[in-house]
């Protein structure tokens, strides 16, 4: 049921993206911001961390994930570190993840040419 649960969560999450897309004027890169603030936002409610709870990677992996992650970086930093930690938390919270996708990117780069995309 948990991979249930994650995939109906997770595609939920998705589905709204999706329409955002098919039926709105934004771009792409505002429909990434909006998701990210939202994972802040609710994450900040206390809303966030149920829906965590209760289908895991289904609402950690998209980018709401990724404000839950940041906003809960900072509140840990916060609460162990004081105001400083609202600088420093969701850089550290995040800090494996944003490495991980800089290795990646350096590798793909190294192994793959670049050339003009033809249609």
């Amino acid at each position: 049921m948990d991979y249930l649960w994650a995939f109906l969560i997770g595609g939920g999450i998705c589905l709204i993206g999706q329409a955002l897309i098919d039926y709105t004027r934004l771009t792409p890169a505002r429909i990434l911001v909006i998701f990210v603030v939202a994972g802040v936002v609710l994450t900040a409610l206390g809303w966030y961390e149920p829906l965590v709870d209760f289908a895991g990677a289904g609402a950690t992996v998209p980018l709401t994930g990724f404000g839950y992650l940041l906003a809960e970086g900072v509140r840990r930093s916060v609460d162990s570190g004081g105001l400083l930690g609202a600088f420093t938390g969701g850089l550290g919270a995040s800090a494996a993840g944003l490495e991980a996708v800089m290795i990646m990117g350096l590798i793909v780069a190294v192994l793959f040419k670049r050339g003009d995309k033809t249609t």
